[in-house]
This record gives C-alpha cells, sequence and structure tokens, in this order.
C-alpha cells in the first residue's frame, strides 16, 4: 500500500529499503510486478536482500560488503563476478556458478 502511495505523487525516484522483509511468495511475485513497470520516468532504488526479486526487476546493480562498494553492473555481470561470488558464497562456490 505504500508503494502504491508513493507512485500516487508522480515522483521521480521511488527508494524501498527491504521491501520484501517478511513477504510470501505470492507477495513477493506482486511486488515484483509493480517494480517492474512504476510507470514512465520512474526509478525505484531498491536495498534487498532477496536475489531472486532483485535479479528479475533491476536493469543495473551496485553490491557493498561491509560498506564498501565491490561490483557494478548488470545481472549477468553480477551474477557471475568473482568477488561477488567468493564475498557473499565463498571461494569454493565460484566454480560451480558460471
Amino acid at each position: 500500500m505504500e508503494i502504491a502511495r508513493a507512485l500516487a505523487t508522480n515522483p521521480k525516484i521511488v527508494l524501498l529499503d527491504e521491501p520484501a522483509a517478511g513477504l510470501n511468495d505470492v507477495e513477493i511475485d506482486q511486488l515484483r510486478d509493480i517494480c517492474s513497470n512504476p510507470g514512465f520516468g520512474v526509478t525505484i532504488f531498491l536495498v534487498e536482500h532477496h536475489m531472486k526479486l532483485v535479479m528479475g526487476i533491476c536493469e543495473a546493480l551496485t553490491v557493498l560488503d561491509y560498506g564498501k562498494k565491490i561490483s557494478e553492473g548488470t545481472c549477468d555481470q553480477i551474477n557471475c563476478d568473482p568477488i561477488v561470488i567468493e564475498a557473499y558464497l565463498g571461494k569454493e562456490e565460484e566454480e560451480d556458478l558460471c
């Protein structure tokens, strides 16, 4: 409801901090639909740990590790970035993902 209220004001940017927290799968799908098409000229700045949602709606990503930027790019670039993989999954997982 709060996202709809924010979009009703015709903003240029909407900041969302962990909007998927506490949502079930159906609600996350609805959130993805809303964020995928918020309206002409609206930028969504999203802070989120739900990677399926992030990869489903984002055109560009910036990845932080302990407050430091470690990577920036498209979903495909981030998904296969060895620095991101090591930071979030550990070094031994790297070979299996890309």
